[in-house]
């Protein structure tokens, strides 16, 4: 890591405190002084929001994904065309070497959890800021040598930017054999474990097998819904807490406490509420730290579960992340069920059921994997008596023999595909 490189991540670093501590102290006060600072300097100079620069935040619009990619040349403050951006990713994840930028810029692509193409920008300035938002929240400071396995499906210089002579970062591409993943990180030894909830779990068997033996100080999960049952299998065998990163190609959004809740980083971010429920909402994110894409008013896709928390912050709390709109089972006359209550009933059969998938491929039909195979049955029924309490019958429910999984992509147990 250059020498200046290292400054700019000091200085973010003690940003970053100073910005905790005034949030604490004031969470609106604070959020408004920097919202104001995103109008001077960041708006200004955005061809789309130049004309809403003076506005209130509430007169802004709300944008999601495919609206944002839609205005990507507009939005960002650099000129960037996005077709030049998406050919240089493009080209990046097909040679697999991640190191190219755009005068200057990392840029990135991420498919999503529902296959939408996601594209993100990021400078020197927004790469230090990561990783001490990295470093202070989520890994640590340590003055000790460690080593950080990170299973991902494509790399980044985002990522790398975490390597120095006291952390030595390791991409392991997720579309290599698993055989090849168990072999190298034996060898590695890591001390921090970060990867996606599907591949801890096959590290976690492997480890159950003795196929490899691992004594990892931390295990981060990232990418996928982090499952109460997956979290089990990867808690019990490695006997250590599992913590949970809620990042995306829109940001570095929250990371879980001591008491095992995922806090938004509201110190940099407003979050506006759109509730589904009395608990259960989706997030319209605008970030206070982006200036080359800026993010304002951007509508997420995901369920986010509120809750309280004891830890003392006063960060917004969420219990869980339960999944993709797109992930809800939606019948006629608004019939709504969230994938987390089908998720619960499926582990609920029986505490030996391991894995598990439930894929809409019809309005009434539906494919299920259950492991071990002898539970089916009793996980048929449980889901069947789910819809049922919403008065959703005459569901046929087909078995499959394997897990509906595209190597590299993110992992859906519960996916509505025919909504």
């Amino acid at each position: 890591m250059k020498f200046n490189f290292k400054i700019k991540i000091f200085i973010s670093a003690l940003r970053l405190y100073f910005q905790r501590i005034a949030f604490e102290r004031n969470p609106k006060k604070h959020q408004q002084k920097m919202w104001r600072k995103v109008q001077r300097q960041v708006l200004t100079v955005s061809p789309f929001y130049k004309s809403f620069s003076d506005k209130d935040l509430i007169e802004f619009p709300i944008q999601e994904k495919k609206q944002f990619m839609k205005n990507f040349n507009v939005i960002n403050t650099k000129g960037i065309d996005i077709k030049q951006a998406i050919d240089i990713a493009t080209r990046s994840e097909k040679s697999r070497n991640f190191s190219p930028t755009i005068n200057g810029l990392t840029v990135g692509l991420s498919t999503g959890t529902s296959g939408n193409k996601g594209l993100f920008l990021v400078s020197k300035q927004e790469r230090a800021m990561w990783v001490a938002l990295i470093l202070q929240r989520i890994i640590g400071w340590k003055f000790r040598k460690r080593k950080i396995a990170f299973f991902l499906r494509a790399n980044s210089n985002l990522y790398t930017s975490v390597q120095s002579k006291l952390l030595a970062f390791n991409f392991f591409d997720l579309l290599n054999p698993l055989d090849e993943h168990l072999s190298r990180i034996q060898k590695l030894q890591p001390n921090i474990i970060v990867g996606q909830p599907s591949l801890l779990v096959l590290l976690a068997e492997a480890q159950k097998k003795s196929v490899i033996k691992l004594n990892p100080e931390k295990i981060i999960s990232v990418a996928e819904v982090l499952s109460p049952k997956d979290k089990e299998i990867i808690e019990g065998i490695f006997k250590i807490d599992v913590q949970q990163v809620y990042q995306c190609s829109e940001g570095m959004l929250g990371q879980s406490c001591k008491k095992g809740n995922i806090h938004l980083n509201e110190d940099g971010l407003i979050i506006e509420k759109q509730w589904i429920d009395k608990e259960r909402f989706i997030p319209i994110i605008t970030d206070l730290r982006r200036n080359i894409q800026p993010i304002i008013r951007y509508k997420m896709n995901d369920i986010l579960h509120a809750t309280n928390c004891s830890c003392g912050s006063k960060m917004l709390a969420i219990s869980s992340i339960e999944g993709r709109m797109d992930d809800i089972l939606i019948f006629q006359e608004n019939k709504i069920i969230f994938p987390d209550f089908i998720r619960r009933a499926i582990t609920g059969t029986n505490p030996k059921i391991d894995n598990y998938q439930l894929i809409r491929i019809s309005d009434r039909k539906f494919n299920m994997f259950i492991n071990p195979e002898k539970y089916w049955n009793q996980a048929k029924a449980a889901v069947l008596d789910v819809l049922s309490m919403k008065d959703v019958d005459d569901i046929d429910i087909i078995k499959i023999s394997k897990i509906r999984h595209e190597k590299g992509t993110k992992f859906r147990r519960i996916h509505a595909k025919y909504n």
